[in-house]
């Protein structure tokens, strides 16, 4: 197989880059413009996959600025995703379009904000699904969900994920994955997955055998899968098989005690055990891996197992716009990834003949809301879904100054916000809170209301607690996370970003070993270092090993907005980080 040129890819994004860019971001397509002027591919191949992931309950279109911070060490440095701003944009070849720079990158993100308006939206995901899938041939489409769907907010939490099932059922999605869709309870995950018109698949969640020994429901009681670990799809002639593989770590980097009865591992001998057996007796004409590892882990999936043609993968919310090939001891396994927040949506063109895959085209398409027309009837199944519920979400609580973003490996704006509420409400000296990935953007002038602060909050374990905790300690949790986070094997990278902090100011060193990565921990309002021995009021929630005490976060963020009332000079705790000159992952 040959991947899509450097040529083809830069003239395929210039059709989206020519787009014009309006005064306002109020102006819609107007009738001189139609959709394919900008979403019609050339034609090719003749089975078409198509691939969204961590859209995390965005019904509505949103702001979502890419990161300015996503470091890559070891194997990794300088390779996307772990490329940012300008340097993404050098990468790519796409320098000097306000559109792609808009997409891909965070550079002039408030500006083209401004200028072109929100991304996503799921009434305008539809009209883009429904104009490739028929101006390919829907017989031949499968459109794939990489998960992280059913979480992330308001209207999801209220509704425990069904709002975004029935989404999903009128969007068409064919086959899912899943991640935080594990952090409801088992009864509900279940019940959702029934409800379900798409194959939910994950050949990496087992029923205990504790559990099957007293009754608990499983796919397959004697290999112990929980749900089906893969199907096959037949698409014009071809068999096409996917295999599902959910976030390896999810009872880790989420509560197990939501789902007692199941077990969760990266099962990468599980999964070539699966891929020989899928060759040898499904004869399958290609094999994809529909996945939730987050892309490096995902890039050692392919060196490590073969016979895997695509892994389509998601939870770093990476916008990869390429199939980056990984070369494993039989031959060559593409990965890609599709961002988050329904800001994009992949394509993968297949060329299938005799057997296997010929040749590809693959394309990360941005969705500018701005361009697309709203599918009525998706439009209209989100109106309902809000509408229980419109008077909390478009609840005014404060205003901004400030671009309020999370996505980043260290505190964003919206983080600080969270830390700065933790100590001021709950009273305390430092503040901690998790390295989360999900949560979109609010504009310097824009009103925060109830939605935009439960983008950033709304999930099913949010009490806040307030401990004495030790010096020692502190360190030890910073540690552990900056372990998750920049461990040389992706294979043990097990959680989200680096936990976000209030109150103290560090050094980190991610090519340090394990246990020596922090140091001079120091307290922001003082400025003396933090003591190993000494006990310290530490305020923060989600905590995963039991249920903490108090109010829920929204409750105390929304405290703290309206006692300020209006966000600006807003400070943020960066540390320090050393030994990271040259390295394209970070905006200088």
């Amino acid at each position: 197989m040959s991947r899509l040129s450097r040529r083809e890819f830069v003239y395929m994004m210039a059709v989206l880059g020519a787009a014009p860019v309006f005064a306002n971001s109020h102006t819609r397509m107007t009738n001189t413009n139609k959709l394919e002027d900008y979403y019609k591919l050339k034609p090719f191949g003749n089975t078409r996959l198509l691939h969204l992931t961590d859209c995390h309950a965005q019904l509505v279109p949103v702001y979502f600025r890419e990161p300015s911070v996503n470091l890559g060490f070891f194997d990794n440095l300088g390779k996307p995703p772990h490329i940012v701003g300008e340097k993404f944009l050098d990468y790519y070849g796409i320098k000097d379009n306000p559109r792609l720079e808009y997409a891909y990158t965070c550079v002039n993100f408030e500006k083209h904000a401004k200028a072109m308006g929100r991304t996503g939206g799921f009434a305008q995901i539809k009209t883009v699904v429904d104009f490739l899938k028929n101006s390919f041939g829907a017989d031949k489409t499968l459109l794939l969900d990489g998960g992280d769907t059913w979480q992330g907010s308001w209207t999801a939490l209220q509704t425990r994920g069904k709002d975004m099932v029935g989404a999903m059922n009128l969007l068409g999605v064919d086959i899912a994955v899943g991640h935080w869709e594990f952090t409801y309870t088992a009864k509900e995950v279940l019940e959702n997955v029934k409800l379900l018109n798409a194959e939910f698949l994950a050949q990496n969640v087992k029923v205990k055998e504790s559990a099957l020994f007293d009754g608990a429901e499983a796919y397959d009681e004697d290999k112990g899968y929980a749900f089906k670990p893969y199907t096959i799809k037949k698409i014009n002639g071809s068999r096409v098989a996917i295999i599902g593989q959910a976030f390896p770590y999810t009872t880790i980097a989420n509560p197990q005690r939501f789902i007692p009865d199941w077990s969760f591992s990266i099962n990468k001998d599980g999964m070539q055990e699966l891929v020989n057996e899928i060759r040898e007796n499904e004869k399958p004409d290609a094999v994809i891996v529909l996945s939730h590892n987050g892309y490096d882990t995902d890039r050692k999936m392919a060196q490590v197992c073969t016979g895997i043609d695509f892994i389509m993968g998601g939870h770093t919310h990476d916008g990869v716009p390429e199939a980056v090939p990984v070369k494993n001891k039989e031959g060559t396994t593409y990965v890609c990834n599709a961002g988050s927040n329904g800001k994009f949506l992949n394509v993968l063109d297949l060329d299938i003949q005799n057997g296997k895959i010929k040749d590809f085209k693959f394309t990360l398409l941005p969705i500018f809301s701005d361009l697309i027309p709203e599918d009525k009837e998706m439009k209209k199944y989100i109106e309902d879904v809000r509408a229980p519920f419109k008077k909390e979400l478009t609840r005014e609580i404060a205003t901004t100054d400030e671009t309020l973003f999370r996505r980043g490996n260290f505190n964003g704006s919206w983080d600080q916000i969270i830390c700065d509420a933790l100590v001021d409400v709950k009273d305390a000296e430092i503040a901690l809170s998790p390295g989360f990935r999900w949560g979109t953007s609010v504009m310097p002038g824009q009103a925060i209301t109830f939605d935009d602060l439960a983008t950033q909050t709304a999930m099913t374990y949010p009490e806040t607690y307030r401990r004495g905790i030790t010096g020692k300690d502190i360190k030890a949790i910073l540690e552990d996370v900056a372990d998750n986070l920049f461990n040389p094997d992706p294979f043990y990278q097990q959680g989200g970003d680096m936990v976000r902090t209030g109150g103290i100011s560090y050094k980190i060193n991610p090519t340090a070993n394990i246990g020596e990565r922090i140091s001079d921990i120091t307290l922001t309002r003082n400025g003396q270092k933090l003591q190993a021995n000494k006990e310290y009021q530490v305020a923060g929630w989600s905590t995963v090993g039991s249920k903490s005490p108090g109010e829920p976060v929204w409750e105390t963020v929304e405290t703290y907005l309206k006692s300020v009332k209006h966000v600006k000079n807003l400070k943020i705790d960066t540390p320090d980080i050393i030994g990271i000159k040259g390295n394209p992952g970070i905006v200088s």
